[in-house]
């Protein structure tokens, strides 16, 4: 049971939880409550909470599966009585927890006769299993079942293409979201000048995290969506042809980059790697599957270049230049004269 306080307005809001289940290894619920809430509020943050709980937190699955020598997803293996298609329908139901950035890679090699269960998968340090007993396949004969997988951290739900078989690997559909369920609903009292009202929350996740956790991170998320208003009039906003357009404070990195090279310590920028600037996970991922690994990399790109990263945004470069700004202390060393 959690409990805490925040302050709106002239109310100090409470939240609980009242009630928290373990119904499976795959099933987690919890049901929260806050109060008290003005009429309209409890609807207002109710639905932002649902959304953000279903399609802003990241979850891990395994997105492609490489058998060798099948020439088709409906092809079936001598002495297992799955076919290729049902062993990748049951890969797709392993629920995984994992503080992964992006993408790696697990395997399975197992000797039959006897069932392939999830506990043999071999996984990376950064991922673990949490259902062992999930089913992939039944040998029925002393052959060898071996398979690669691909794993990746994600959010949302992604349907694999029409044409998936590449270099005898198949895409799988990757369902990121850990909240199976979520919904809320409204508890109205008071009189008719004075009506206050209590959310009530109920959250079903896969168990790869407890409901108070899901929570915690979708209000997280759901606030870094909304700080680019709190300093909106940081930004140079403009009126032009009936629109808003917005203008990003000058690209520093190449500035910065041209001192570190007067001081001849550009060696050790390749050593500080991004995962040291605590960036937030999906600009993280972005910055990755761009090849940017280190700070020099970072330093090295323009402001066109991130740009052109899939999913980067322009508050996103802003971001970054403030964490830069935050982290002084930490590359300061290398910027000194």
């Amino acid at each position: 049971m959690g409990r805490e306080k925040v302050r709106v307005s002239t109310q100090t809001l409470h939240w609980k939880c009242v009630e928290s289940r373990v119904d499976s290894k795959r099933l987690y619920y919890g049901r929260f409550i806050l109060s008290p809430l003005s009429k309209g509020q409890a609807d207002t943050i109710g639905i932002a909470m649902r959304r953000a709980l279903l399609g802003e937190i990241e979850g891990t699955c395994i997105t492609r599966a490489k058998f060798e020598k099948i020439p088709h997803e409906y092809s079936t293996i001598v002495g297992i009585q799955e076919s290729v298609h049902e062993i990748l329908m049951n890969l797709k139901e392993i629920v995984l927890r994992s503080n992964l950035y992006g993408t790696c890679n697990a395997s399975i090699c197992v000797k039959g006769p006897g069932c392939v269960t999830a506990q043999d998968i071999i996984l990376p340090p950064s991922v673990e299993i949490v259902d062992n007993t999930q089913h992939i396949a039944s040998l029925m004969e002393p052959i060898h079942f071996c398979i690669g997988l691909q794993i990746e951290r994600n959010r949302g739900y992604h349907i694999k293409t029409p044409n998936n078989f590449q270099d005898g690997s198949y895409s799988i559909d990757a369902v990121f979201m850990p909240v199976r369920n979520a919904n809320h609903s409204i508890h109205s009292y008071g009189n008719r000048n004075e009506k206050q009202e209590i959310l009530f929350l109920e959250i079903w996740t896969n168990g790869s995290l407890t409901p108070t956790e899901a929570l915690h991170e979708a209000s997280r998320n759901l606030i870094d969506l909304l700080i680019p208003f709190l300093h909106a009039e940081e930004e140079n906003l403009h009126f032009e042809n009936n629109q808003y357009k917005v203008t990003l404070p000058p690209f520093t990195f190449h500035d910065r980059l041209t001192k570190l090279r007067k001081t001849k310590k550009e060696l050790g920028l390749k050593y500080i790697f991004i995962d040291q600037l605590e960036l937030p996970p999906r600009i993280y991922t972005c910055l990755k599957k761009f090849n940017i690994h280190t700070l020099l990399d970072l330093l090295n790109k323009s402001q066109e270049d991130l740009m052109n990263i899939q999913n980067f945004r322009r508050e996103d470069v802003k971001q970054i230049l403030d964490i830069l700004e935050i982290e002084k202390t930490f590359y300061n060393r290398f910027t000194e004269q």
